[in-house]
């Protein structure tokens, strides 16, 4: 019985289990990096165009530059509406200045504000909720 128990035995190999990571930034391989970049990018189901084109090539004096552009209109829009509307409130009815047409409606949600450019088509809806 005990010849059977050591040639039974004998059979039995034992290893040591040893956990390599695959990602470079858990310890992995530096050369899996490229695969598993280019395996997530053609995984990848969103279109990134405006995100990249959209800070590239942009400086410190563009950026002032559109800051100061966005500050004139904003004071610029506010005298038009100041004079047009007065200190009381908006009242409905259609407004035109220059090429943007308003639309003010009051609604059971509030008041709507359709805009529409005329020179482009492009328009807009903006409700104000009571």
């Amino acid at each position: 019985m005990m010849v059977l128990i050591l040639f039974g035995t004998a059979g039995f190999c034992a290893q040591q289990f040893v956990y390599k990571p695959v990602n470079p930034a858990f310890g992995g391989d530096t050369f899996n990096y490229q695969w598993l970049l280019s395996s997530a990018s053609a995984q990848n189901q969103f279109d990134n165009a405006d995100s990249k084109t959209q800070g590239a090539g942009i400086n410190s004096l563009d950026s002032f530059a559109q800051s100061l552009n966005r500050q004139v209109l904003s004071e610029l829009s506010r005298k038009l509406f100041q004079e047009q509307f007065g200190s009381g409130s908006v009242e409905a009815g259609n407004y035109l200045f220059g090429s943007i047409y308003l639309q003010v409606t009051e609604t059971a949600q509030g008041m709507m504000i359709s805009i529409l450019d005329t020179s482009t088509g492009d328009q807009s809806e903006i409700v104000i909720p009571k």
